[in-house]
């Protein structure tokens, strides 16, 4: 259920957004308010789930992740005891940055970020010997065009 907010919120959401590790005042002075109901508003935001937490965005390249593959799983076993298996491994697994189940054809779609091919076979060769897997279909990404962690609000 979406939460109520104003467009002060909203103002707040967009620079928080744009760069957590401002100050307070810089936050308040950026949407014309002042510290005190600006830090009001951030932890009443907090306490109702809008704001999950805050972290730091890194460049994969310049960790050595230089390929991003999208992997494509469809299963034939949809057993509770199955699922609990495979969404552990994913957890489990650093290299698997989103993971959804699909609609359609596909059953589950996940961005895997590794420093290469090879890298990414000994993730595959380790994903398969935890779970059974019907059909894997890896799709590297030639070109990263657009990534963000922005929402619309």
């Amino acid at each position: 259920m979406a939460v109520r907010m104003d467009e002060m919120d909203r103002k707040i959401l967009v620079e928080l957004q744009a760069d957590a590790s401002q100050s307070l005042d810089e936050i308040a002075r950026k949407v014309g308010s002042s510290k005190t109901p600006v830090w009001n508003r951030i932890r009443r935001m907090r306490e109702a789930g809008v704001i999950l937490r805050q972290t730091s965005l890194l460049d994969p390249e310049a960790l050595g992740l230089e390929a991003c593959f999208f992997v494509l799983i469809r299963t034939s076993e949809h057993e509770a005891e199955w699922q609990r298996k495979f969404l552990k491994a994913l957890r489990e697994r650093p290299e698997v940055l989103e993971a959804h189940r699909l609609a359609g054809d596909i059953d589950y779609i996940l961005k895997v970020r590794v420093a290469n091919a090879r890298a990414y076979d000994t993730f595959y060769q380790a994903l398969i010997s935890e779970v059974r897997i019907y059909n894997v279909t890896a799709l590297l990404s030639m070109e990263e065009i657009k990534a963000t962690t922005v929402l619309p609000v």
